[in-house]
């Protein structure tokens, strides 16, 4: 059990579960006088904002912040991609996307360091739900310095990966960017869709996801961010039970999924061979079908811009054949 929170912990931080689209296309520069109007109106329109974060804090914001500190990676990836690269000064240890982030300042990881924090004086923290309360302590420090700290909800599915990117837009007087994403996202999440649509039944596929391998083997199971994504691409999750399920490694041969997809290859060598060459697991389906695949744990747990891409790069892994 401690090996598999301790993977949840890396899948949150290092490997940014729910542990995200790159950054936007360069835009074309806007002239001086479009760019002191957009200021203007950011002055006296946007801030001071209040914004009621995701512990239920009202956290005001009294101008545009331009030093902003990330405390996990999915916070910075929307920060980025909301152009907002030169504002954010400091990130988490386990920041790796876009390149940009990993040349910031580091401010440590799960246990963050408050002082160096302090010390690049940012105008506004981005917090997490999801380590909210073990890091209560250093959160209320940064408060009481001063330091409007925004806790960002746990997204545990797209609506609300939706909202924390609307949060992090209105909080960084980015709300008009931060509208247009969420647009684009919605948009390439209903192409999936509608592509998904097209599978028979009869060519549905059975999907076991493993996010941990053995000996503590772990699946995500009914309402989990990856069971949602399963549902999305209209594939069958193998798993049924609720939650996150520590697995039998029996029950996966008796259900013989279709496709076994693995999202650990960036915590051990070979993913796929540590399914293929299990004891028992010869005759499943998609070990002798050649259907096991590792993908990017980033992508498909991070709940930030990339998620869209995750759910791709998911429904080529089940149906190669339909999403080229």
């Amino acid at each position: 059990m401690r090996k598999f929170y301790s993977l949840l912990a890396a899948l949150l931080l290092a490997a940014g579960v729910l542990a995200g689209c790159g950054e936007s296309a360069e835009q074309p520069e806007k002239n001086d006088s479009a760019k002191e109007e957009q200021s203007a109106g950011e002055e006296k329109t946007d801030f001071p904002v209040t914004i009621k974060d995701a512990i239920d804090e009202e956290v005001v914001i009294e101008s545009k912040p331009e030093r902003i500190v990330s405390l996990i990676p999915s916070n910075t990836e929307i920060a980025f991609e909301l152009g907002l690269g030169e504002e954010v000064v400091g990130v988490s240890d386990f920041d790796n996307y876009p390149s940009e982030a990993t040349e910031k300042e580091k401010i440590g990881g799960q246990e963050f360091n408050v002082e160096k924090i302090i010390s690049l004086s940012p105008e506004l923290v981005l917090a997490h739900e999801s380590t909210a309360e073990l890091a209560a302590a250093g959160l209320q420090q940064l408060k009481d310095a001063g330091i409007p700290v925004l806790v960002v909800n746990n997204a545990e599915n797209f609506d609300q990966v939706f909202e924390s990117i609307m949060m992090i837009g209105e909080a960084s007087g980015e709300k008009a960017e931060a509208e247009n994403l969420v647009e684009d996202m919605k948009k390439k999440l209903e192409e999936i869709k509608a592509k998904a649509a097209q599978i028979k039944e009869e060519n549905r596929k059975s999907v076991y996801v493993e996010v941990a391998p053995a000996p503590e083997i772990y699946s995500p199971g009914k309402n989990t961010f990856m069971d949602e994504m399963l549902s999305t691409i209209n594939a069958k999750n193998a798993v049924t039970e609720e939650g996150w399920v520590k697995i039998d490694p029996e029950t996966i041969v008796e259900r013989n999924p279709d496709v076994i997809v693995t999202t650990y290859g960036y915590y051990t060598e070979d993913p796929v061979g540590e399914v293929v060459n299990r004891d028992g697991w010869q005759d499943v389906s998609a070990v002798k079908d050649e259907h096991v695949t590792d993908v990017d744990s980033d992508m498909v747990t991070r709940s930030g811009p990339r998620i869209i891409e995750g759910v791709e790069e998911l429904a080529r892994a089940v149906y190669p054949e339909t999403f080229k």
